[in-house]
């Protein structure tokens, strides 16, 4: 008997559109061309997937980070500006200021966009959007810090999403609403406030 109201709870919460407090919510229902790739550290070479999304970015590479010290995105990220394609970087301020091996500081300084997110405890996200408005746009999100230490030490999870404009709209809003309360980096050290 127990294990059946549970399933019943399940599929009752299951059926219930998505109500989060945000503008932003919506219910979620995927593109029929909409593919998915589900990546795990230990095992699954990440930061190699990703540097490769990053490289074939047509227009644009929007970037959550909460902690990013890995040389190899960074590298991507550096190369895909010089061929013309718009980069930003919202980043963690405590993260990006304390952490000795925050490589957000030389991106900056390099001339990709940066903003500093101090507005919450942590700036937890950790999200790609690559060629979000197009057809042939991805989406990338999970626990996966940009790490050497995400790779190589933790249990991790990444799930990228392609083909699906309208689940990539939602994140640009996401990231646009983050970088416009944000503070403007220039790759210098600050003290925090």
């Amino acid at each position: 008997m127990k294990s059946w109201s549970k399933c019943f709870v399940c599929a009752f919460a299951l059926a219930l559109p998505l109500t989060v407090g945000s503008a932003l919510a919506r219910e979620i229902v995927p593109a029929p061309q909409a593919t998915y790739e589900a990546l795990f550290t230990p095992g699954d070479a990440v930061d190699a997937r990703l540097a490769d999304l990053i490289d074939s970015a047509h227009s644009e590479v929007l970037v959550n980070a909460f902690t990013f010290t890995s040389r190899r995105i960074g590298r991507a990220l550096t190369l895909a500006q010089a061929r013309g394609v718009r980069v930003e970087i919202v980043a963690d301020r405590g993260q990006t200021l304390e952490l000795p091996g925050s490589a957000v500081p030389t991106l900056a300084r390099q001339g990709i966009a940066v903003w500093l997110d101090g507005n919450f405890a942590a700036a937890h996200n950790k999200v790609l959007i690559i060629d979000g408005a197009s057809a042939q746009g991805a989406i990338v999100t999970g626990s996966y810090n940009y790490t050497g230490a995400a790779q190589s030490r933790n249990a991790e999870n990444v799930l990228i999403v392609r083909h699906d404009p309208a689940l990539a709209l939602q994140y640009r809003a996401n990231f646009i609403r983050l970088r416009d309360r944000a503070q403007r980096y220039d790759g210098e050290a600050r003290t925090r406030r």
